[in-house]
């Protein structure tokens, strides 16, 4: 059972300071400009990390350099929130080695989605630390509801409530837990590092972006033999974009686990997805088709 509560970051004000970090793919200048203009509508100061339009390969910098964005980030007091540039793939390289005394002792909002499920699962493992699943800096675009979404889990104290779409593949019932997760192949990829968290009586969040159905069941499989499963309260399933034949697959291995499963909410690879936060208590109802889930900031 998870037996921690979470810690709580304070809520961004304007004027607060906003560091911008690659620690995965490499970013388009044009595009993390774009990400510093909406950042700046919404009255918050903007700082890139040194590193953070670097190019190593498929990577935004070494690992070291990716490394020390990051950590200097999280240890300068003047930043008040952390906006991982893009995904793609580099996270996990460097999560053992980020500095998870700086953010227990100074917690703050960190945001990011896909390859970043690596950093929040380490966040919480290591510092309970609750963040943001939520548009990158790349996918971010002035004036949409995912926009909006992630300035208000950011900026205020309000909870999340997400509709789900109509969509085949659910289970009826109601859950309650603390919500954790993101990325699919993320997710897999934890099994048997120290980042695996107990999900006993949580909430599971699942999203994913192309991938063949073969490659979502082995996923599925590797999560059910690893334990994730195990005591689950209820499963929110978001978008599974470019993956053909997936529905059926999640309806196999889900609707075998006896408790409640929402599908077709607006979360993951989809300029609609809407940011929730991580590491909170949320309650799923499947008869209403929402996903409610508690104020990110204190």
């Amino acid at each position: 059972m998870i037996d921690a509560v979470a810690v709580r970051p304070p809520r961004l004000r304007a004027g607060d300071l906003v560091a911008l970090v690659a620690p995965a793919g490499p970013v388009p200048q044009e595009q993390a400009a774009g990400a510093e203009r909406i950042l700046a509508g919404w009255g918050l100061r903007t700082r890139r990390g040194r590193h953070s339009l670097g190019r190593h390969g498929f990577l935004s910098g070494t690992d070291d350099e990716r490394l020390d964005d990051l950590n200097a980030a999280l240890r300068d007091p003047a930043v008040r929130g952390v906006l991982c540039l893009r995904g793609g793939y580099g996270s996990q390289r460097i999560v053992d080695r980020v500095d998870y005394d700086a953010v227990r002792a100074d917690p703050k909002v960190i945001v990011g989605f896909s390859d970043i499920t690596a950093l929040h699962l380490a966040l919480w493992c290591e510092a309970r630390l609750a963040t943001v699943h939520g548009p990158v800096g790349v996918a971010l675009r002035d004036g949409t509801p995912a926009a909006e979404a992630v300035r208000r889990t950011m900026m205020t104290t309000a909870s999340v409530v997400v509709a789900a779409v109509p969509s085949p593949g659910g289970f009826a019932g109601r859950a309650e837990g603390l919500l954790l997760g993101g990325n699919l192949t993320l997710l897999a990829a934890s099994c048997g590092t120290r980042h695996q968290p107990p999900t006993a009586g949580a909430i599971l969040l699942l999203e994913e972006v192309n991938e063949a159905a073969y490659r979502v069941d082995r996923s599925l499989v590797q999560l059910r033999r690893s334990g994730w499963f195990d005591g689950l309260a209820g499963v929110a399933v978001g978008h599974f974009t470019n993956c053909p034949g997936a529905d059926g697959v999640l309806a196999e291995h889900l609707g075998e686990l006896g408790v409640p499963v929402l599908s077709g909410l607006p979360i993951g690879h989809d300029l609609a997805q809407i940011a929730v936060p991580l590491g909170l208590p949320a309650r799923l109802d499947t008869a209403a088709g929402t996903l409610t889930v508690g104020a990110l900031a204190r």
